[in-house]
């Protein structure tokens, strides 16, 4: 089961390395935007939706890296105070009762409009945009695979912990 875990935490931190420099890039396409336009007086849609892209393709594919070095949002008004044992209570019904089921009707339920979407290549958000909704919408399920993916490694590491 470490080795379940192991390679999961792998394969999110890869992503992760990967979709990092997605930020960077951003930065400076959208200084390239507003460089492009109110100094050159030009402007491109595309180029426009591309940060669009790598903004939702940044905060999808991390979500699972984001999970793995704990640093999604909790509310810990009582978690901060409560022992080992309780915090691992509370993280494994999260993960198996609120996190997994969510994920998986989140899935779930997407998936026909992807289907749908790769089905007839969808096209542009707006005329003159990029032609690959599709790409955008197949975010929707990989997102839900890496964090599931994610919240099974934290369930196998919680069970092998030592609960004291």
């Amino acid at each position: 089961m470490n080795r379940i875990a192991a390679t999961i935490d792998g394969l999110n931190t890869i992503v992760a390395i990967v979709t990092k420099w997605l930020a960077l890039l951003m930065v400076l396409v959208q200084f390239g935007i507003v460089l492009g336009r109110y100094v050159f007086g030009v402007n491109s849609i595309a180029v426009q939706e591309s940060v669009l892209y790598m903004h939702a393709t940044l905060f999808m594919l991390g979500a699972g890296y984001t999970l793995l070095v704990d640093k999604h949002v909790r509310v810990d008004i009582f978690y901060a105070k409560a022992s080992r044992l309780s915090r691992r209570t509370i993280d494994l019904f999260g993960h198996i009762c609120l996190l997994m089921p969510s994920m998986a009707a989140l899935l779930y339920w997407s998936w026909p409009s992807v289907r749908n979407s790769w089905n007839i290549l969808e096209g542009p958000i707006s005329v003159g945009g990029i032609e690959a909704v599709f790409l955008l919408k197949s975010l929707i399920p990989a997102f839900c695979v890496l964090v599931m993916l994610q919240s099974l490694s934290e369930i196998l590491k919680l069970i092998l912990r030592d609960p004291s």
